[in-house]
């Protein structure tokens, strides 16, 4: 028979779970509002790991902040980043799990094309300094539509649960 955890116990893992929520909240959000330094902010300092499929596996946060300068942040590339039923578990006091799903929209007004992706994330928190980081990161993308918008109306590129390299805008 497990122990029940005392009241104080229970509050602060509360406040983690609380606390890990923001951290992913603030991640998305830099994403959105085309802030690197905000999403840098978000991952461990040092070795990490950030696996994203197609856009590229990474072992430094710094890494991925410079592709994500390169390929998103300009005003033609509009993002939103939705995070939703987040399930957290702790490892330890430090250390902590997470499953989101995502719901994330791209509209390239250069491109005039809209991309919708159904995804989620499988993460790993360490709290450093008393702060929750992401050290490990997962996302993988189980459903896509690329729509080209037109004069004329809108034309389906592609709509699937496999994304052809193609259909990245």
């Amino acid at each position: 028979m497990t122990t029940p955890l005392s009241l104080a116990d229970r509050l602060s893992l509360l406040e983690d779970r609380e606390a890990i929520r923001e951290l992913k909240s603030r991640y998305l959000a830099a994403c959105d509002a085309k802030d690197p330094t905000g999403m840098r902010a978000c991952f461990a300092d040092g070795a990490v790991h950030i696996d994203f499929g197609a856009v590229g596996t990474f072992d430094r946060a710094d890494a991925l902040v410079e592709i994500f300068k390169t390929i998103g942040c300009h005003p033609h590339m509009v993002e939103m980043h939705h995070g939703v039923n987040p399930v957290i578990d702790h490892v330890n006091s430090d250390r902590a799990r997470g499953h989101w799903g995502l719901h994330y929209q791209l509209i390239n007004t250069r491109e005039n094309s809209l991309t919708q992706l159904g995804a989620y994330y499988d993460d790993e928190y360490v709290r450093l300094g008393g702060a929750w980081k992401i050290e490990k990161t997962r996302c993988v993308v189980t459903s896509m539509l690329v729509l080209q918008l037109g004069e004329d109306g809108v034309k389906r590129l592609f709509a699937g649960n496999a994304p052809p390299m193609s259909a990245h805008t």
